[in-house]
């Protein structure tokens, strides 16, 4: 074998990214029998992700249909309600329901764990596959090639390298929320509550903090900066100042700050060239009230699964299941961003205010969790 066919992958599925997108996908093609299936990252595993790391009840619904959801658990902390703070400083208690499921999972244990799951379903995983260029042969994607020379050749390609993917179709400009997140042990919160502070200074997104076990937690803010006037730090230690400053005295700091920005967009589209469909953030499936991009990210990997499934085995054309799984993005995800988008103008009147002020009535507990778990 010569020295290019050792640097050439070879496969029937391709998918790029390892993320909770790429993993759904790829477990999904799994579970419908597809065999021949490499997954590609530009790291090895276990690695350390900047997120959030909250799990919504629709993004655990889906780890349950991907069989993983009780390994995760095993590893997260599970939710019981929420501490809400205010635009107008007001402050409420929400206990989550019995049946609403949400927790908070470490990004290097849930991508980690979700691969494990990929892998036991004979996917090939490849690390330290840096994406550089498109391989296209007459108009269709045929392939990937690495900075590092090697190349990955498969009949179909699925993109899902993340919200900074160079290999998406869609070249519209994008709305961006900012983030920056640290991290800390021994700060005090009431156990299994996750906070979410609606203050005026990143109007109209929020801080939060979220424990990711019963000593350490994250807090930070997201915050819309479409002139990028303002400085990440400064408004986040301002946020730390009023909300966390007593809180985190005597807490351990661990590691330094960190941030990136959210693409997001209220329309989808176009997510497919022949050869190549385009999953997740890659696709700016990202929540823009919340940022959330986990559950979207798995739930489209899953959606492409069955479309590249019923490609595989003929059952349609490639351009009819491609667009028939852009259909289905569209209606799973965009009456959610739409609500996104109302419930960014609903802040900017008292409604959050009043709620709260009812909120000891249980059924405005109810309503307000229910609300927000929703959105």
């Amino acid at each position: 074998m010569g020295d290019t066919e050792k640097q050439t992958i070879r496969a029937t599925i391709a998918i790029i990214g390892a993320g909770p997108a790429g993993t759904a996908a790829a477990i999904h093609l799994g579970q419908l029998g597809v065999r021949d299936v490499v997954l590609l990252d530009a790291h090895d595993f276990p690695r350390d992700k900047t997120c959030g790391s909250g799990l919504s009840p629709r993004a655990i619904e889906v780890l349950r249909g991907l069989e993983v959801w009780g390994r995760v658990a095993d590893r997260a902390y599970r939710i019981r309600g929420l501490r809400l703070v205010t635009p107008g400083g007001r402050e409420a208690y929400l206990p989550a329901s019995d049946e609403m499921d949400v927790a908070v999972c470490l990004r290097r244990d849930l991508d980690y764990t979700m691969l494990q799951r990929a892998l036991e379903l004979d996917v090939r995983f490849v690390a330290n596959f840096r994406a550089h260029t498109p391989l296209v042969e007459n108009g269709r994607w045929v392939g990937m090639r690495a900075r590092d020379g090697r190349e990955v050749r498969a009949e179909h390609l699925v993109i899902a390298n993340g919200a900074h993917s160079k290999f998406i179709i869609n070249d519209e400009p994008t709305h961006e929320i900012n983030t920056i997140m640290g991290w800390w042990r021994g700060v005090p919160f009431q156990d299994g509550y996750l906070e979410m502070l609606f203050d005026q200074m990143v109007h109209p997104l929020y801080g939060w903090l979220f424990p990711e076990s019963a000593e350490r937690v994250n807090i930070g803010i997201t915050y819309h900066d479409p002139e990028k006037r303002l400085k990440a730090r400064d408004l986040f230690q301002r946020f730390l100042d009023k909300h966390y400053a007593a809180r985190i005295a005597n807490a351990t700091p661990i590691g330094k700050w960190q941030g990136h920005p959210i693409r997001f967009a209220y329309t989808l589209g176009p997510l497919w060239s022949p050869g190549r469909v385009i999953i997740g953030e890659a696709g700016r499936m990202t929540h823009p009230a919340t940022g959330e991009g986990i559950y979207q990210g798995m739930q489209s990997g899953i959606f492409a699964a069955e479309a590249l499934d019923a490609v595989l085995h003929r059952r349609v054309s490639e351009a009819a299941a491609f667009s028939r799984y852009e259909n289905r993005c569209r209606l799973r995800f965009l009456p959610s961003f739409y609500a996104g988008w109302a419930f960014r103008q609903l802040l900017r009147t008292p409604a959050l205010d009043w709620a709260a002020a009812l909120a000891a009535n249980p059924a405005v507990q109810r309503g307000l969790s229910l609300g927000l778990s929703s959105i």
